[in-house]
């Protein structure tokens, strides 16, 4: 079968962002390839989903097919509330975040209340993003931001901990297409409460065990890359896999999101990257809640802070 693809796009190049503009220019952001790259890691990703046997390695084994799905669902459900999280619209306007910044990011900044949202824990939720320029190319970065390995490096909420992946479900013939559970040790969890002031319900067997768990997904193709992770306690990951219902599992996604520069057509290993960093941040747990000048700074110091440990663990602070 042969499929005939053409695309028109027009826009005003006044309103991109100077970062964007070559990507636009090459024809990778709105070209049919990215479309067909997208769609085909998606095919792969459904195939899987829907297969009456979901692939499992050792790390899954112990886990029925009605678990692993229910895991696959609720990774899906996470990444599509985090790209709706960063995208703005006539009804959720981004806003300039001033002040504190000092490292040369524009970081923007829109709440929203969660009400009635079995999905999502209930409040004021602040969701910040920034897109930065990197000089490395899209796949090195994608790799060093997926490594659990390596995350201590970037996470504050590691506080220099190390990470466990206790589980890994591939979602596709690409190695980066991936859904894992990782388990972070206790340190984490007090950083976690100080640092955000969060009200979680989270229990553990003994001091040895990990208080906190981190559900991440991995999507990559030719035209783009996701790390798209969020916390979840311990109880509601053993409901999801024993095949229990995921829809109320209440989470809120932060992550990355990598494009190629558009520079040299995206094509050359020493091309470029735009990376867009975005956190979902529970600033307070009752909806009609004020946001305060605490939180919009909290958030200001971990993305500055997310952004300049990256650069600095790839070498390119210059």
């Amino acid at each position: 079968m042969q499929v005939t693809w053409v695309e028109h796009a027009e826009y005003d190049e006044v309103m991109i962002h100077p970062l964007y503009r070559p990507l636009l220019r090459s024809g990778l952001a709105l070209g049919a390839r990215r479309w067909l790259a997208t769609l085909q890691r998606q095919c792969q990703s459904l195939a899987i989903l829907m297969s009456s046997s979901i692939p499992a390695d050792d790390s899954t084994a112990a886990i029925m097919p009605a678990g692993r799905r229910s895991m696959l669902k609720l990774a899906q459900r996470m990444t599509e509330n985090f790209c709706a999280g960063v995208c703005a619209s006539s009804a959720r306007e981004w806003s300039k975040l001033g002040g504190g910044v000092n490292i040369g990011e524009d970081v923007r900044v829109m709440t929203r209340q969660s009400v009635a949202d079995p999905g999502e824990p209930p409040g004021v939720v602040l969701s910040a993003a920034t897109a930065v320029w990197l000089p490395v190319s899209p796949q090195r970065l994608f790799d060093f931001l997926r490594d659990e390995q390596q995350r201590s490096q970037w996470d504050i909420l590691s506080n220099g901990g190390p990470m466990q992946e206790m589980a890994h479900i591939a979602k596709g013939q690409n190695a980066g297409n991936a859904v894992s559970l990782l388990r972070a040790s206790v340190s984490i969890l007090a950083l976690h409460f100080h640092y955000f002031r969060f009200v979680l319900c989270i229990k553990a067997a003994n001091a040895n065990q990990s208080s906190m768990l981190i559900l991440q997904e991995t999507c990559t193709d030719a035209s783009s890359s996701l790390v798209v992770y969020a916390p979840v306690d311990i109880p509601a990951m053993h409901l999801v896999m024993n095949g229990g219902d995921s829809a109320y599992v209440a989470l809120l996604p932060s992550g990355f999101a990598i494009l190629p520069d558009g520079g040299s057509g995206g094509l050359k290993p020493q091309d470029g990257s735009l990376l867009t960093v975005a956190f979902q941040i529970l600033v307070n747990s009752q909806p009609t809640a004020k946001l305060t000048v605490e939180s919009v700074e909290t958030v200001n110091n971990l993305i500055s802070c997310t952004v300049q440990k990256i650069k600095a663990a790839l070498n390119c602070e210059a």
